[in-house]
C-alpha cells in the first residue's frame, strides 16, 4: 500500500534560513506516522537532493525532532534570497516538491 506525505502531515512548509539557505518543515499528524517515516529513513539527504535537483552535499541537514513529530531539512538555496534571478525572496513557496511525495509499502 502507498501513502502520500500530504495525508500524513498537518504542515508542510518552507522558509528562508538566512539569505543562502532554505528550511523545509514537515509536521506529522500522528506520532505513529512520524515514527514510521523516521524509522524507515524515507526522508534523508539523498531524497531531498533528488526532489530539489541539488547535490547531496548541498543538503546541509535532515533532522527528526521527536517532541514536535517533525522533520526539518535545510539546504543551500541555488539563488540567494533577494538577488537577481530569485523568484521567492522569502522561500515560502519552495515546499511544492514535497507535496507529491508518496511512500510505497507504507
Amino acid at each position: 500500500m502507498s501513502t502520500r506525505l500530504i495525508d500524513l502531515a498537518s504542515v508542510i512548509r518552507s522558509k528562508n534560513a538566512g539569505p543562502g539557505e532554505l528550511t523545509l518543515d514537515i509536521i506529522f499528524k500522528t506520532r505513529e506516522a512520524f515514527d514510521r517515516v523516521v524509522s524507515a529513513g524515507w526522508i534523508d539527504k539523498a531524497l531531498i537532493a533528488r526532489l530539489y535537483g541539488q547535490r547531496e552535499q548541498d543538503v546541509l541537514s535532515v533532522i527528526a525532532f521527536e517532541p514536535a513529530w517533525a522533520i526539518k531539512a535545510t539546504l543551500r538555496r541555488p539563488t540567494p534570497s533577494g538577488t537577481v534571478g530569485d523568484t521567492d525572496i522569502y522561500g515560502a513557496q519552495q515546499h511544492a516538491p514535497l507535496l507529491g511525495l508518496v511512500f510505497e509499502h507504507y
